[in-house]
């Protein structure tokens, strides 16, 4: 269920956006890290899906719409500060547009 106090808690930026971390709720991998704003958090809450804000295409974005990679919302949670989104989700294919079940797998060190 959806805690209403914590919403209220939600700083976004000047844009309106707020960053939020996906990791895979089963294995804890960080899959990919996207923005949303207060409508794309409404919806993710609404569908159970996620759906971000793309900065690129001042749109909305369904994770998943075209490919069929959606990712089930499992949990979601605000960190410490009220500045960042963790999103728990059981995805149904891989994360990153490059088809990596991860958008980080370029590892510097």
């Amino acid at each position: 269920m959806t805690n209403p106090e914590l919403l209220q808690e939600i700083r976004y930026n000047e844009a309106g956006l707020i960053p939020a971390i996906v990791q895979d709720a089963h294995t804890g991998q960080v899959l990919m890290m996207a923005w949303m704003n207060a409508e794309s958090l409404a919806l993710t809450l609404k569908i159970g899906e996620t759906v971000f804000w793309s900065r690129s295409r001042q749109q909305l974005w369904h994770k998943g719409a075209t490919s069929g990679n959606i990712q089930k919302v499992v949990g979601v949670h605000l960190d410490c500060d009220g500045d960042a989104l963790l999103i728990q989700v059981e995805p149904a294919g891989p994360a990153c547009h490059t088809g990596a079940v991860s958008c980080f797998f370029r590892k510097i060190v």
